[in-house]
């Protein structure tokens, strides 16, 4: 017979798994929610005629991938919609109906319920992108010259794009976290992260050495770029998972210091 600890992990997978599903349902259940999916692909349809046109006066250009998915301003202004949207009902609308109060009276902890959360705005987040694979697809089968799709560019590509999704997900469930109101958490997300983007560009208006340093170090136009030719630096790679863990932390102790004072 499997062990207690063994009991005990299956246990708890199976709450996190029941608690995903129920995220994941109320996502897919929130017409806000396509709304904005709509709206992102919109954008992302716009990035992908930049780059047709790209490829229409460069059609063997190695750089003609950045257009859909490196640095440009579609991307941010997707980003900076989407994320509120997914992440501001969270905790904000689970404190205002009553309903998180009851879900942690149940036998899960602080960190079930902030991972499954997690989890699910991730996923739903992933979702979301998918519909840009069609778009790789698509440009390997029009024209007379084939795209020249560097697939280890692609997959960087897509790496920035997740940790990004993950540490600003993270940023958004801790707003979510600290109101009870949808519109106020989806304004802080905004603030937030609109904030570290401008944070970014202090290296071109700052003369101070360590505050250039530090520009360049959460600078996500810089680390979409690097990712965008390919390049996978350690650095980024640090920044945004340690980020987003701090950021999952701080809700938890959010969590259960609402709990505590009822």
């Amino acid at each position: 017979m499997p062990g207690p600890d063994r009991l005990g992990a299956g246990c708890a997978m199976r709450v996190m798994i029941t608690l995903w599903r129920r995220e994941l349902s109320a996502y897919f259940a929130s017409p806000l929610a396509y709304a904005v999916w709509f709206f992102f692909l919109l954008l992302m349809g716009v990035g992908f005629f930049w780059l047709l046109q790209v490829r229409a006066l460069e059609p063997t250009a190695t750089g003609a991938w950045r257009p859909l998915m490196g640095p440009h301003p579609h991307l941010w202004l997707g980003l900076l919609i989407l994320v509120p949207v997914i992440t501001m009902r969270s905790f904000a609308e689970e404190r205002r109906s009553g309903s998180l109060e009851t879900l942690l009276t149940a036998p899960v902890t602080e960190w079930q319920v902030v991972a499954a959360k997690f989890a699910g705005a991730v996923t739903f987040y992933m979702v979301c992108w998918s519909p840009t694979v069609f778009h790789v697809w698509l440009l390997t089968r029009i024209g007379a010259v084939p795209f020249p799709l560097d697939y280890r560019v692609l997959g960087a590509t897509y790496v920035g794009i997740l940790l990004l999704g993950l540490f600003y997900l993270a940023l958004g469930l801790l707003a979510s976290a600290l109101t009870r109101h949808q519109a106020v958490a989806a304004l802080m997300t905004v603030v937030v992260l609109g904030g570290l983007f401008l944070a970014g560009f202090t290296p071109y208006y700052v003369r101070t050495s360590w505050i250039r340093e530090a520009g360049h170090y959460v600078s996500a136009v810089r680390h979409m770029t690097e990712f965008s030719r390919g390049v996978v630096d350690t650095r980024p790679l640090v920044f945004y998972l340690s980020g987003t863990w701090v950021a999952l932390f701080a809700v938890v102790k959010v969590i259960e210091a609402r709990k505590w004072s009822g």
